[in-house]
């Protein structure tokens, strides 16, 4: 990266000359902070609280820029509301558990809660250092068994509340990791920690029923109007509410015997004339029975089970299946319809089951064109319709069902049967070579409902089928219960004891918590838990009996789906106490869209269980949701032997950049020799572009980053790191601090006296006020805080270029600098902190010093400045008085320098005077 001064340094024009010391200044601050506990917070407080809550870190073991970013937005509206009046939480915990913790304890060859605690150690130090207004005292790790206890007992109380069950289920299993993965772990077939191929397993899980909540989770997003837009629609899609039927299918095997009938659900009956076949996923017990006597099924069977089982892997593999030799019947025409296990189909979604209607279901044309299975038109769209009425033009119905179920009443002597009906072949012969049509449309090859639209056959097929007990009306959600339980050590135990004699048994609350230990050893991947007899063997609390623990662990998603709750009541005996009702729900919740589904669903539904234990009155966890964007970085790398790329961390390279900043070339520090300059990056350890906060702090100081952080870019936006942007926000805060600091070496001033102002003084002040209204609007309402630190610069500018030395000339800088110290200090506390004592006070924490306020006043414009223009263009401005009548700003216009200059020679013919705006002078 490029080299830059060291903003410490002491020559006059840094840093030193000026007295600003970033690190001195920023430690002074950071120990009057902990010395006088700013920022722990109680429910004593008579101010309106307001709660501000980041999604807590995994202690990977260093910050990175994202965390900066994202605990920075947090920081600095914290620290605003505190200056609005408002009694302000901001907690910070650990989300402890997981697998990344134990991979990295097998390579070093330590126990995972060792590594884990080593981490946490040097990243909050870190996050001390950035000077974040975080009540310590609140501070917990998920690991922690004083945590991890409260949430055993919430799954034992599901449990007894049928919330909680144990099935056996088709998952996706990482052979390297020994682990199930979530359907978004799962990377083109591949697991996305390890790239092994996934595979399918079936194996007992414990959920818990998120379903019986989806009509909620759902019907809740309309209550949110303070989470982004494209958030709630992510959820909607992932919750997928639909109206459909279920409809059975009878069964029969090859020698015409009656099987267990098959029922699918689709939310398009109307294509039901349609379907040539059945599909069925591998796991169907119908599958397990045609395979048992077939050998080449059975093989095929066991091929599908591998890989993932994502939905969006399903799509995009190829369509493969394999006949069963069952026979399904159509429940209205009795046809029968062969059944094929195929590899698209997923025994956790649904049934296991769909009916296959090639010609209006793309996935299903794939199947039927691979596998020369017929494809039947059953629906034809508006255009289609209205051009077979067009040839019969009131003309009538005719004999031809296709062509007579879209006609007319009429007379039917003149209606053109071979025009119509090709019409209609047409479009039959298009599904069969290029593709399903899956919208909408008119039902025709469908007997008596040929001529319906979706709603007339919906409902005709459903009174039917529910008439004859082969079909029923069911809302249907694409959500699946939450599927909580991991094959690995690390991670929150199960409340479980087995037993022959009693089955599955919870763990008795006051038995509670199953402590996971700590003080393990690993062989291989295998958990010690698993492989330690001793830590297994229990006494059933049911019978008395010998008994086994249950030795999978939480889904960590259980942790961080409760930890905001567990902020607000620290050292309850309960998951939280009447504390929680004072600070929940969360006023401002941060964290990237990436967690838009999983965690925020997670998130939502665990504060409903909460609410039906009795623990909190309110029905959301958060009422307002920022997803700040990612920080990206240049990415730099050279070509390995093998094709490979060997990326080089931008520390290491050195940069030629053209007068716009472009990277015009780039040579690797070590050697000199050039490196390629790959594209803009996510920072990432897998493209070594990331740029350690720790480096960027001792350089410059945390307020400089700080300041980058959220000049650079809106928060919702992705942010590009910039070395040279960094080293400007450094030359600002230098700026600033010897304006301040030279201003409060001058002798002492009286206050401001507006009657006593010139225009100047009066400029200089209103230009503070906009700053002020806007400044305030953009840290509370717009979370536009780069628009702001803009609008301070700015102003500091105004500041700077201010010579009036006289008494209210003085009184009117010092009015503007204090202002500025108060309205930088949301996002440079710790210039601030000195600034404010340069300035004439005692050592006052800036965040109860109230938020600068607008005088309205003062905004007040005794003249205005107004654009003159000769012919169309721009010639010059003039300053008029408020209110002075339209001649005397003509004569003005007229007169201005340059105005005249241009009007030398030509004749006026026209002056058009728009009230406190412009001048338009017509001349020729």
């Amino acid at each position: 990266m490029e080299a830059s001064a060291d903003p410490r340094s002491n020559d006059p024009g840094s840093a030193g000359g000026s007295g600003f010391e970033p690190h001195a200044l920023e430690t002074a601050a950071q120990r009057y902070w902990d010395d006088t506990r700013a920022f722990e917070v109680d429910e004593s407080s008579a101010k309106p609280k307001f709660y501000c809550l980041s999604m807590l870190p995994y202690p990977s073991g260093a910050l990175h820029m994202g965390h900066v970013r994202n605990y920075t937005i947090s920081d600095v509206i914290s620290r605003y509301k505190r200056m609005t009046g408002h009694n302000v939480l901001q907690p910070m915990g650990w989300d402890a558990f997981g697998l990344p913790a134990e991979n990295a304890a097998i390579k070093h060859h330590t126990a995972p809660a060792q590594w884990t605690y080593a981490n946490i150690g040097h990243m909050k130090a870190q996050l001390r250092q950035m000077g974040y207004a975080i009540d310590w005292s609140r501070e917990f790790a998920t690991c922690e068994p004083s945590y991890y206890v409260h949430e055993q007992r919430m799954f034992v109380r599901l449990m007894k509340q049928g919330l909680a069950y144990r099935k056996n289920s088709v998952v996706n299993w990482d052979p390297v990791d020994q682990t199930v993965l979530a359907n978004e772990q799962v990377i083109d077939g591949r697991g996305w920690r390890t790239g092994a191929m996934v595979e399918k397993r079936e194996i007992p899980q414990w959920f818990l029923k998120i379903t019986d909540y989806a009509q909620e989770l759902l019907d809740g997003l309309d209550h949110l109007p303070g989470w982004p837009d494209a958030v709630k629609t992510m959820q909607r899609n992932w919750l997928g509410r639909s109206e459909g039927l279920d409809i059975t299918f009878a069964v029969r095997d090859a020698v015409g015997a009656e099987l267990e009938p098959l029922t699918v659900y689709t939310t398009r009956p109307d294509t039901l004339m349609g379907v040539t076949f059945l599909s069925i996923a591998a796991e169907h017990p119908l599958a397990a029975h045609a395979a048992a006597n077939d050998t080449g099924l059975a093989d095929f069977v066991a091929d599908l089970r591998k890989g993932g089982a994502t939905e969006a892997e399903l799509e995009t593999q190829e369509k493969r299946g394999m006949d069963t030799g069952l026979r399904a019947i159509h429940p209205i025409s009795g046809e029968e319809l062969p059944v094929f296990v195929a590899n698209f189909v997923l025994m956790s979604y649904g049934t296991g089951a769909v009916m296959a209607v090639p010609g209006h279901d793309q996935r299903d044309w794939e199947f039927a064109r691979r596998y020369q299975l017929p494809i039947r038109m059953v629906v034809v769209p508006d255009s289609v319709r209205d051009a077979v009425r067009e040839i019969g033009q009131d003309l009538g119905r005719h004999a031809d069902p296709m062509a007579s179920a879209l006609g007319t009443q009429g007379s039917t002597d003149a209606y053109d049967t071979g025009a119509a009906v090709q019409v209609v072949s047409d479009f039959e012969q298009g599904i069969a070579e290029q593709g399903a049509y899956t919208e909408r449309g008119w039902l025709v090859n469908s007997g008596e409902y040929d001529g319906m639209d979706f709603q007339q056959a919906f409902d005709a097929l459903a009174a039917r089928l529910e008439a004859e007990g082969r079909g029923a009306r069911r809302v249907n959600f694409r959500l699946r219960d939450w599927g909580v339980s991991r094959q690995r050590y690390w991670g929150c135990p199960i409340p479980v004891i087995y037993c022959e004699a009693c089955g599955a048994v919870p763990v008795p609350e006051d038995q509670l918590p199953v402590v996971l230990p700590e003080d393990v050893e690993f062989m291989g991947t295998a958990s010690p838990i698993k492989a330690d007899p001793q830590w297994r063997k229990t006494t059933c609390p049911g019978c008395g009996g010998a008994a086994e623990r249950e030795t999978d662990t939480f889904d960590t998603f259980m942790e961080s789906s409760w930890y905001y709750a567990r902020y607000t009541s620290p050292g309850a005996t309960e998951q939280v106490d009447a504390r929680a009702n004072h600070w929940l729900p969360v006023d401002q919740y941060i964290g990237g869209v990436e967690h838009a589904i999983l965690h925020l669903l997670y998130f939502r539904f665990y504060h409903r269980l909460l609410r039906d234990q009795g623990l909190v009155d309110s029905n959301e966890p958060a009422t307002n949701l920022l997803t700040q964007g990612m920080v990206i970085a240049e990415t730099f790398y050279r070509e390995g032997e093998n094709g490979s790329r060997d990326w080089i961390n931008p520390a290491e390279v050195e940069i030629v950049r053209d007068e716009r900043g472009r990277i015009t070339g780039a040579t690797l520090k070590a050697d000199g020799q050039p490196v390629v300059i790959g594209g803009i990056e996510k920072m990432s350890k897998s493209k070594n572009n990331g740029v350690d906060p720790r480096t960027m702090v001792d350089r410059y100081g945390a307020d400089t980053v700080r300041l980058f952080s959220m000049f650079a870019a809106p928060p919702e936006l992705s942010l590009e790191w910039n070395e040279a942007g960094v080293e400007g926000m450094a030359r600002f805060l230098r700026r600033f601090w010897r304006e301040v600091v030279t201003h409060a070496s001058q002798p002492d001033h009286p206050p401001v006296d507006p009657a006593a102002m010139d225009a100047g003084q009066k400029t200089l002040r209103r230009q503070l006020h906009q700053t002020i209204g806007k400044v305030g609007d953009d840290y509370g309402r717009r979370h536009a805080f780069n628009t702001a630190i803009a609008a301070l610069m700015e102003l500091l500018n105004h500041v700077s270029r201010f010579k009036d030395m006289s008494d209210q000339g003085r009184a009117v800088r010092h009015e503007a600098l204090e202002a500025m110290v108060l309205l930088l200090n949301p996002v440079t506390p710790h210039t601030s902190h000195a600034l404010w004592q340069a300035l004439g006070h005692a050592e006052t924490l800036l965040e109860d010093v109230p938020f600068p306020q607008v005088d309205e006043a003062a905004l007040v414009r005794d003249a205005v400045v107004m654009a003159v223009q000769v012919n169309g263009k721009l010639r010059g401005k003039i300053e008029a008085p408020v209110g002075m009548d339209n001649a005397e700003v003509e004569k003005m216009a007229l007169a201005e320098p340059h105005v005249a200059h241009f009007l030398s020679g030509l004749t006026v013919r026209k002056v058009i005077v728009v009230p406190g705006k412009i001048v338009n002078i017509v001349a020729g």
